[in-house]
């Protein structure tokens, strides 16, 4: 049986103190997902078949855009940081569900863009959290395309057709302005 997918929801980078907590680099809109889990997965990317998974006993607030997360059978710091680098992962169906206008990253993974004007623009390969508005990088003819998430540019979302609607403004598909 195909492992259920998994979701990306942050990065170990460190371990915190000397009792095992790992330090954990949050992606998205926030850590609750992380810290509501009972379990997350640990691995080298999301569809890792030999991710590990452990019980979530703990956590909390850490530096700016991190948690501390306590887990099962990481009881020292030297444990701690032999995790660095690996990605949290959780089972997609574990996540909170969101409203109709709302997404998660990995939703928009491999929809097609397209100007409101009917052209093609590619299709979205990442999602960059830059502190400001999310943004799709969409792979296309024209190359790499940056496509801020912003409600005036991102105009409609087709969940069962895989597509995504935008307003190109000028400058944003790259071409000269005359």
């Amino acid at each position: 049986m195909a492992n259920p997918l998994r979701v990306e929801l942050g990065r170990i980078v460190g371990a915190h103190a000397l009792g095992g907590e790992v330090r954990v680099r949050w992606f998205g809109d926030g850590p609750d997902n992380i810290l509501d889990s009972e379990f997350v997965f640990l691995g080298e990317r999301r569809d890792d078949p030999e991710a590990r998974r452990y019980s979530v006993r703990g956590g909390g607030s850490g530096r700016h855009g991190e948690i501390r997360l306590r887990l099962e059978g990481v009881d020292d710091r030297t444990a701690a940081e032999g995790l660095r680098g690996c990605l949290v992962l959780v089972d997609a169906e574990k996540l909170e569900p969101l409203g109709d206008d709302e997404f998660y990253w990995h939703e928009l993974m491999g929809f097609a863009v397209w100007t409101e004007q009917g052209e093609s623009v590619g299709v979205v390969r990442e999602l960059w959290n830059t502190g400001g508005h999310d943004v799709l990088v969409v792979i296309g003819e024209r190359g790499q395309v940056l496509v801020p998430t912003a409600r005036a540019i991102m105009k409609e979302v087709h969940r069962t057709e895989g597509r995504i609607v935008i307003d190109a403004i000028p400058g944003l598909l790259g071409e000269e302005e005359d």
